[in-house]
């Protein structure tokens, strides 16, 4: 099998990695996070200048017409930058909503306002008691003559402060943990009764939680089938952890990167530390890792559009397994190497290690997707199931 990238994907990367290293160091990094959004809507104007903020959607709805693959190579881009700007929330998480379950009409009127940078969005599926079960609902949609009200809340919204629409897991009928019964809702960030408490998370990204009380939303913007949209939104999670894999292999690299650098620079006992030999087989111990982390996230990848879901599912779970471990491994002997400086707020490693740590507690972290890969059979299940 061929995985060199194609001449258009070495353009897009060549094209990301340019904008990311005059962009988005350190210094460019605190000035965004001191703006009132938390983030740059000058550097978000560039993403849709160059078309990356269309490269998922199809041509026909106005996107760009790119796949997995070229989703892959931004967001591994993004995560050695450690963009603020809310590229996953928006074009990834809000966008596969879109892309999978939106009518022709709604997917036409919103997606050129998404490449034209004009329309933040935000995925709400969890909820304080679920964790990381997505069929874990509380929330619930009912009807009203052509229209659904909503009444229930969301935590740990990506974005959720500044997202103009908010799109959100509804049960419409069934209890708590029932697949049967879930629908998918786009609701105004406006609407009468949604309130937003914001906050940063501890990498910087925004986030909120979302309260809504007898929030109306007209059926134009309901996606899926209302009632069986648990196969949905498990297929636009699966997106985005493969999306989070890749972003997460940039955040290792670049802490492999910085470590590499420290031992090269570090001098001790009259030579640089990265002279003794431990040191050099710790740092060899962090490429291995990264390279196992990366080989997962390119299979993730291929397998976004497979159209085994059981297939799809074990395959993504693997993958977050393998990324959890390595970012754990890479970032903890980033900053024992670096010493006291890894910890400093004013150092690179420490905000590297923050937002890795936080991609592995993000969809299930590593134990969580290692038990579902358990019930599932393992990665490798025959045609008879075992």
């Amino acid at each position: 099998m061929n995985f060199d990238p194609s001449d258009d994907q070495r353009l897009l990367r060549d094209s990301i990695d340019r904008l990311i290293a005059l962009e988005s160091d350190m210094a460019h990094r605190r000035r965004g996070a001191a703006l009132p959004d938390g983030w740059s809507r000058e550097l978000w104007e560039k993403f849709a200048a160059l078309g990356f903020l269309g490269l998922p959607f199809a041509e026909a709805d106005g996107g760009i017409g790119g796949g997995p693959a070229e989703t892959m190579i931004v967001m591994e881009a993004l995560g050695r930058g450690l963009v603020l700007e809310p590229y996953f929330a928006t074009v990834v998480l809000g966008g596969a909503c879109l892309r999978l379950g939106a009518p022709a009409a709604l997917r036409a009127e919103l997606v050129p306002r998404i490449a034209a940078g004009s329309l933040l969005l935000a995925f709400g599926w969890t909820e304080r008691q679920s964790r990381y079960d997505p069929v874990d609902v509380t929330t619930t949609a009912r009807r009203d003559g052509g229209s659904w009200i909503l009444n229930g809340a969301k935590s740990l919204v990506m974005h959720g402060d500044v997202a103009d629409k908010i799109i959100v897991t509804a049960r419409v009928a069934g209890g708590p943990r029932e697949r049967a019964g879930l629908g998918v809702f786009l609701v105004e960030g406006a609407s009468a009764g949604l309130r937003r408490t914001a906050y940063r998370s501890q990498d910087g990204i925004g986030a909120a939680e979302i309260t809504l009380e007898d929030v109306r939303v007209d059926a134009q913007f309901v996606l899926g089938e209302p009632g069986n949209d648990a196969a949905l939104i498990e297929r636009v999670l699966d997106e985005a952890i493969a999306a989070r894999c890749a972003e997460a292999v940039g955040v290792m690299a670049a802490m492999q990167r910085l470590t590499v650098d420290h031992l090269k620079t570090r001098r001790q006992f009259g030579r640089p530390i990265g002279d003794f030999q431990a040191l050099q087989h710790r740092a060899v111990d962090q490429l291995i890792a990264l390279e196992l982390a990366r080989s997962m996230a390119l299979l993730a990848a291929m397998m976004v559009d497979a159209p085994d879901a059981a297939e799809r599912r074990r395959t993504i779970a693997a993958a977050k397994v393998q990324i959890g471990r390595s970012g754990r491994r890479i970032g903890e002997e980033a900053i024992q190497l670096h010493g006291g400086i890894g910890m400093t707020m004013e150092y690179e490693v420490g905000h590297y290690f923050k937002r890795m740590t936080l991609i592995d507690r993000s969809f299930g972290d590593a134990d969580w997707q290692l038990a579902a890969l358990a019930r599932a059979g393992g990665l490798f299940v025959d045609d008879d199931g075992d």
